[in-house]
């Protein structure tokens, strides 16, 4: 029950042990902190499914997390692997870096838009030259950090065992990572999608692109695949459901049977935010891990 970032022990978090990797490098996508959460009882002969998770200083640690907000991960999955409800699970939290809304941005959720849609996407973020990055950062994931995780620790490799989960603009890439690789991912948690992109303006064009790509590449129900979504009512959140409702009918018409290989759950009352999604990651995890 302790962390090591080189030699020094840090009383965080509660259950089992994060191995910080400070700085670990990339040939498609800026350097940034990695933490492995191992579990309680961690025995290097057995073996592990792996849950990528975006965000990652928001996971664990409350002395670096948004506002001092965190999911408190450990505090969810450790009773789950105890009570035997989920299976022994590593958990690797990818830090965001200073490109987080363009490494979590799916390109065909921007590059699908009317030019007119873009260009107000460039004059919200005051970035003239806005453009994805999440091709370059997804490959980040698959092409050398799993690889890394996988020879570094006794880890489950398949799809069945692999999954990819993040909140708001990591909701999105957490959707776009399934799509794109559902021979690397067996699951994704989306939750809180941001899926109006913008943060002022709630316009149903803005999503409608990327939920018609989405539609077309997610893999066919059947194979495994699991999808979780959720969204609150408060703050931005209030602005999700009918963007959501979109996305489920369009999984209705693919074959997904909710409450089967895909969950949408509507929290009343919540906001966005990490006590929100601390109040509710047990769900996910109990969805994709079970």
């Amino acid at each position: 029950m302790q962390t090591i970032i080189g030699t020094k022990k840090v009383l965080f978090p509660r259950f089992g042990t994060l191995n910080c990797i400070l700085s670990f490098p990339s040939e498609f996508a800026q350097s940034r902190r990695v933490d492995i959460w191992l579990p309680d009882n961690y025995d290097p002969r057995s073996e592990y499914a792996v849950l990528y998770m975006h965000d990652g200083q928001n996971l664990f640690n409350p002395a670096v997390g948004f506002h001092g907000m965190i999911w408190a991960v450990d505090h969810a999955l450790q009773p789950l692997i105890d009570k035997g409800e989920v299976r022994p699970t590593l958990v690797v939290g990818i830090w965001n870096t200073s490109q987080r809304y363009q490494e979590y941005l799916p390109s065909p959720a921007f590059n699908l838009l009317p030019e007119e849609y873009r260009e107000m996407m460039r004059d919200e973020h005051s970035n003239p030259g806005l453009h994805p990055l999440s091709d370059n950062y997804l490959k980040f994931i698959v092409e050398e950090l799993k690889p890394f995780v996988d020879g570094m620790f006794p880890t489950l490799t398949d799809p069945a065992n692999t999954f990819i989960m993040g909140s708001s603009m990591g909701g999105l890439i957490s959707s776009y990572a399934l799509a794109l690789y559902p021979d690397v991912f067996g699951g994704a948690g989306c939750v809180s999608t941001h899926w109006p992109l913008s943060l002022h303006v709630n316009d149903e064009a803005y999503s409608q692109p990327y939920i018609n790509w989405l539609a077309s590449r997610l893999p066919k129900p059947g194979q495994g695949h699991r999808l979780y979504f959720d969204f609150g009512t408060e703050t931005i959140d209030a602005f999700y459901e009918p963007h959501q409702m979109m996305m489920d009918e369009k999984l209705r018409e693919l074959g997904w049977h909710e409450g089967e290989n895909w969950v949408t759950f509507k929290d009343e009352g919540a906001p966005h935010s990490e006590t929100a999604w601390r109040n509710r990651v047990h769900l996910p995890l109990e969805f994709l891990l079970r």
